[in-house]
């Protein structure tokens, strides 16, 4: 087991977060009080994403109702909805300029919906400030509500994120709170339910799954019709999180991403520093041109 005192590997090195935009983004933020993943989670690639024009935003507070093994975001009991937080979101992305948004949110199992209204004022209200900008969701899994789901993709996300986060064995040690079978039952209504809508998930390597358990969970992930994918190296928050069982080289990344690309899967990200809205705007790109030739 490695520990946060022990040196990582050279290939685990991320860009010290700087450049005239990213200023500005955090400024806004904070102007707004509005959240994000990349800063709630600790992502190492919060700078490159800023400045490039993208931002994955967290809606529904900063306290979740879950306490995951991996995740860095604050758990515990969550304040009231903030009904005019689609509002602030639209005008940030309208003052910004952003060309490419991503919203996420805590799970709010506390809510009837699970938020799902919530992110669809969002979506509805980012693209009535600013049409031209695409509108990634990455949602929890509504605790298998369809009605949560169907509100959703009511609203016309550019994609729709559902994140596995690890193989159906660790469930229970990473992601006590939630079902491997019920995230994938989520992905695949998305895709039956709007297949014009690219889906999208993704996984860590490195919390102690075997090989052959991530090829299962790629097979499991393409029955279910998911386009997209992202695969990263957890990295341990703090010492009161899971530790981190090995560090992944680059070579075995890559080759779960030729694997994944020859099941079908439409673009793959594949990693050690990959997160799940890294160039999320060029993999909807590549999946959107997909969707419309297979759908007309």
């Amino acid at each position: 087991m490695t520990t946060l005192r022990e040196r990582k590997p050279s290939w685990i090195r991320a860009q010290f977060p700087a450049g005239e935009r990213y200023t500005e983004v955090v400024q806004l933020l904070r102007d707004e009080t509005l959240n994000t993943v990349c800063q709630e989670a600790r992502c190492p690639n919060i700078g490159e994403c800023f400045n490039r024009g993208t931002a994955t935003f967290m809606i529904l507070g900063d306290t979740c109702t879950r306490a995951c093994g991996f995740c860095a975001v604050t758990s515990g009991k969550p304040g009231p909805i903030d009904w005019t937080e689609p509002r602030r979101l639209a005008e940030a992305v309208e003052r910004l300029n952003l060309s490419y948004v991503v919203i996420t949110s805590v799970n709010r199992d506390d809510v009837t919906d699970g938020g799902a209204q919530i992110f669809a004022s969002c979506i509805e209200l980012i693209r009535r400030a600013r049409p031209e900008t695409a509108v990634e969701v990455l949602i929890p899994d509504f605790v298998g509500d369809r009605q949560a789901l169907e509100t959703v993709l009511a609203a016309r996300p550019t994609v729709l994120n559902h994140n596995v986060e690890t193989v159906a064995r660790l469930y229970p040690r990473v992601r006590f709170q939630a079902r491997y079978e019920r995230s994938l039952e989520l992905l695949q209504r998305a895709s039956d339910w709007a297949p014009h809508i690219p889906t999208k998930t993704g996984f860590m390597l490195g919390l102690g799954e075997e090989r052959d358990e991530v090829s299962e969970l790629l097979a499991d992930l393409r029955r279910s019709q998911v386009d997209l994918l992202t695969v990263g190296q957890y990295l341990r928050p703090s010492d009161k999180h899971l530790p981190v069982a090995r560090y992944v080289r680059p070579e075995e990344f890559d080759e779960i991403r030729e694997e994944a690309l020859s099941l079908g899967f439409r673009h793959v990200e594949s990693g050690p520093m990959v997160r799940s809205s890294y160039h999320a705007d060029e993999q909807a790109r590549a999946a959107q041109l997909t969707k419309v030739a297979l759908h007309g």
